[in-house]
């Protein structure tokens, strides 16, 4: 059983948050191999705006606007914050010679690893509640017997819906660091 966890819920974790890393390599590898490195100022610019747009889904969610489904406004915002990573992450490649962008460098990190951790947590503990309650349901329970049975995974399951808790504050904090990274950029270059 341990391995089978293992494969199904941390391999992807490790994949996505590889795949992000290792794109930033490649993409700032290729932009020196080319002699091209001034582009990497660009692309600061274009993961922000990147960024920024996958925060449609947050402001969708709290009801200040509303354009489309959450679901596919949550697709939009995990891909749109995991390439605006990658972009922010060749932006800062190995360049970064002050404490400032060092720190929204990590801070970015964290609150990758903060929502991917989120993404998984929610799905695993979605797939499990719905696999018990089909399980029941085919050994022949009442809805009312189901229900009562579940009752205690739903509250674990709405309790992990808490994550975002640490996740939110984290984005918060990310935002004050690359605002005040590009006040003193803007003051100081």
């Amino acid at each position: 059983m341990k391995n089978g966890i293992i494969l199904k819920d941390i391999i992807p974790f490790i994949i996505w948050f590889s795949s992000m890393i290792l794109g930033a390599i490649l993409i700032d590898v290729l932009l020196h191999y080319f002699s091209i490195v001034f582009v990497g100022k660009y692309l600061g610019y274009l993961g922000t705006a990147t960024i920024l747009t996958s925060l449609l889904y947050s402001l969708n969610k709290r009801k200040i606007i509303n354009i489309s489904t959450p679901k596919i406004l949550l697709d939009y915002h995990e891909y749109l914050a995991l390439s605006g990573s990658i972009m922010i992450l060749v932006h800062a490649g190995i360049h970064v010679n002050a404490v400032l962008p060092w720190l929204a460098v990590l801070m970015l990190l964290i609150n990758v690893i903060s929502g991917l951790t989120g993404k998984h947590l929610l799905a695993k503990s979605n797939q499990t509640l719905r696999d018990r309650k089909k399980e029941m349901k085919q050994l022949g329970e009442s809805e009312d017997e189901i229900k009562r049975d579940v009752f205690l995974d739903a509250i674990i399951m709405d309790s992990m819906k808490n994550w975002r808790k640490v996740h939110l504050p984290i984005t918060y904090f990310l935002g004050l660091l690359s605002l005040i990274h590009i006040v003193s950029v803007i003051f100081f270059n």
